[in-house]
């Protein structure tokens, strides 16, 4: 077959667009657009080319008004009529490209090969609009790079018109980003007098470390106490004692009586195996046994997709579907061929636990590909070795067989008082004996020893333990523990999930797309740190988080968001109430805003008390544009702009303002004279009459006697 046969049309031209420059080059390959042209590859009857990422985002609030580049809180708030898009600086060679390619008389449709997802729908939407083009759209949906892939995903291309609700969920939420990130922060910056950046889905995760952080910080360790009692090789334990005393008491109760077994009791147990993994679970992973972040592992993942190592990476789902049976049995028949730490002969294929129709949406879970087993592994990063053995060893550990164990449950007494023990026995391994491998892997051979917890053979109810050995052990609560980036992880994925009815499908914040960019944007904000794995907020975040309304830090409102989001993909929201209820919110902020007392404004500068006002005594503080008297009753001011300074192109500074306070007089140097166009020094004098503050000058002679000049009023 000629190269690109299989999907011909008429022998016309047609594009494909991908989202970058790697993931066309594949396609291009695939395709048989082998000549590389500036921006795109070309074939027989095809074009290839791609976008940067996001090449265009929504302006900045001053190009729709210049009065924006101001932040003034009287101006909020900003909902564009008309929302504008504009090509960053630096793609916009590229976008050029695109635009050329996208009206091209000769086009009969264009592919749209963004990743298959709510924010490659996005990318590709803007650039199709910017473009002016009228041809019509196809869309390529795979979840993998492989060659076969490719080949399958065109030849059952679909109508771009099928996917107009999940492009609409992509506008709507950049749109309500931008809108609550806009105006949230420049009406929080206005009125506090200091920058304060606040975001959608960003602030409620600030909210969570800072919670966190305040349950650490306020926590106060309390001691309770066991009474353990030995003897005959058998240890029974007493119930949690809060009060010394009363340990003590039963210590001396039962030290050298007997103890009597009331119950044996064996349950046989078993624990299934993991999931496979989504993209969050992974992340959490990857964090737990490297040490990677969010955005590190995304990264690492993305270039293992487009290497054709792993299939798509931004999945929500940890099942495949009944259809991939098959080729899943496949890839499990060469699994120990790409993992030689895999214990071959403890290895099931049970391929019925993994699947599941209905938890599958739009991708299935995270798999190594059957063409990674031909590509040297040695050529990968550490980082992508790792986090390529993870999903292959997860796939095996899916796959396997339970882990069985007997548990056993042992009751005693012994002066009346109840102790107890629990043991358990491991009769089949399973799953486990895949993870023991990969942990020995990772850990370098170092495999930690769990301590017995087996119960003596031949123990029944009614054995008696003859003068037991009674011992008190003082133990202590321990703190919450702050968030690592796995814990984050798993904290933003279910926020909110008590606020929700079972049958709500998408809880959480975030997706798991942009889980790991939130994170990043609250580091680079200076809104949290990373300390070795843990993420903790900083002073900056905590203060943050205090003076913002609940309902902007609220997990719930902004987990139902994405379920509001994803009833849109699936077109049972209109975008119009999903957008109203984001402007109702932005109403709602203003108005708290705008009642925020002149105080607690000044919560990051605090009233500097810069002299006494030379009218009624009352302090001076500095404001905005002047020095003003605090009494109400009152109307004395120094402008620091005013007429008569301006005329010698000066201001009045803060220096000036205490020395007119403090002595009515203050030096200046550098007063600049219209009629010489000079620079000149001369003393300014402060004069009050009829509540008004007016200056004039006196110059210095040789002999140090001042020369007094006019006076003027501001």
């Amino acid at each position: 077959m000629e190269p690109a046969a299989f999907f011909r049309k008429d022998g016309n031209m047609y594009l494909v667009i991908g989202e970058k420059p790697s993931v066309s080059l594949a396609l291009a390959k695939v395709l048989g657009a082998d000549k590389r042209e500036n921006g795109f590859f070309s074939g027989r009857d095809c074009i290839v080319s791609w976008c940067l990422g996001h090449l265009a985002e929504y302006v900045s609030p001053e190009v729709y008004d210049s009065r924006y580049q101001k932040w003034e809180f009287a101006d909020l708030p900003i909902v564009p009529a008309k929302w504008q898009l504009a090509v960053a600086k630096d793609k916009k060679e590229q976008y050029a490209v695109l635009k050329k390619l996208l009206n091209r008389s000769d086009l009969e449709y264009v592919v749209n090969a963004c990743d298959a997802g709510r924010e490659g729908e996005l990318i590709f939407k803007r650039v199709y609009d910017l473009s002016g083009s009228n041809a019509p759209v196809r869309r390529l949906w795979i979840s993998s790079m492989e060659d076969t892939a490719i080949r399958n995903g065109f030849d059952c291309l679909k109508d771009g018109r099928e996917y107009e609700n999940l492009c609409e969920a992509s506008i709507c939420r950049a749109k309500a980003d931008w809108l609550i990130g806009m105006n949230a922060t420049r009406a929080f910056t206005t009125k506090y007098y200091k920058r304060l950046v606040v975001g959608r889905v960003q602030t409620p995760t600030l909210a969570m470390l800072a919670e966190r952080q305040q349950k650490v910080e306020g926590f106060v360790k309390e001691a309770y106490y066991k009474v353990t009692l030995t003897g005959n090789g058998i240890s029974v334990v007493s119930e949690i004692i809060t009060d010394e005393a009363k340990a003590d008491e039963l210590v001396k109760q039962c030290q050298g009586k007997i103890a009597v077994i009331t119950k044996v009791e064996k349950k046989q147990k078993k624990s299934a195996p993991p999931k496979l993994y989504d993209l969050t679970t992974l992340q959490r992973e990857a964090n737990r046994f490297f040490g990677y972040t969010a955005q590190e592992t995304l990264k690492e993942l993305q270039e293992l997709y487009e290497k054709k190592l792993v299939t798509y990476p931004r999945t929500d789902s940890q099942y495949i579907t009944a259809d991939m049976e098959e080729t899943v049995l496949e890839l499990l028949e060469i699994l120990p061929d790409m993992f030689s730490f895999l214990p071959i002969d403890k290895m099931s294929k049970d391929v019925g636990r993994i699947i599941n129709n209905d938890k599958v949406s739009d991708h299935h879970a995270l798999l190594p590909t059957k063409e990674a087993i031909k590509q040297n592994m040695d050529s990968l990063s550490v980082k992508q070795q790792n986090i390529f053995r993870l999903i292959g060893q997860r796939l095996a550990q899916a796959v396997s067989a339970d882990c069985m164990y007997e548990e056993t449950e042992v009751e005693a007494q012994c002066e009346g008082q109840h102790f107890g023990m629990k043991g358990k026995t491991t009769i089949q391994q399973g799953f486990q004996d895949i993870a023991s491998a990969f942990t020995m892997t990772v850990q370098k051979g170092k495999k930690k020893e769990e301590p017995d917890s087996s119960i003596p053979e031949g123990l029944e109810a009614g054995i008696e333990i003859p003068s037991v050995h009674a011992e008190k052990s003082r133990h202590f609560t321990a703190p919450p523990k702050p968030y690592t980036e796995d814990t984050l992880l798993s904290a933003m994925e279910t926020a909110g999930n008590k606020e929700f009815d079972k049958e709500t499908e998408k809880k959480g914040l975030g997706t798991p797309a942009t889980r790991a960019s939130v994170i990043e944007k609250l580091v680079s904000s200076g809104y949290a740190v990373r300390k070795g794995k843990q993420i903790l907020p900083t002073k900056d975040g905590m203060e943050l988080v205090t003076l913002l309304p609940d309902y902007l830090k609220s997990a719930a409102m902004t987990a139902e968001w994405e379920n509001q989001l994803l009833l849109m993909e699936k077109g049972q929201l209109p975008k119009e109430e999903f957008m109203q209820g984001i402007t109702d919110l932005i109403d709602r902020m203003l108005e708290g805003c705008a009642a925020i007392p002149e105080s607690e404004q000044r919560r990051f500068h605090p009233k500097e008390n810069i002299g006494n006002c030379p009218l009624c005594g009352s302090p001076v503080y500095e404001g905005k544009q002047n020095f003003y008297c605090s009494s109400r009753e009152c109307s004395f001011a120094l402008w620091k702009e005013n007429r008569y300074l301006a005329g010698m192109r000066k201001q009045l500074s803060k220096k000036m303002a205490l020395e007119l306070l403090d002595t009515g007089r203050t030096y200046v140097e550098d007063l600049y004279s219209q009629k010489t166009g000079r620079n000149f020094a001369a003393d300014l004098l402060l004069d009050v009459k009829e509540g008004r503050a007016s200056f004039k000058m006196e110059f210095r002679t040789s002999k140090g006697k001042g020369k007094k000049g006019s006076r003027k009023q501001q």
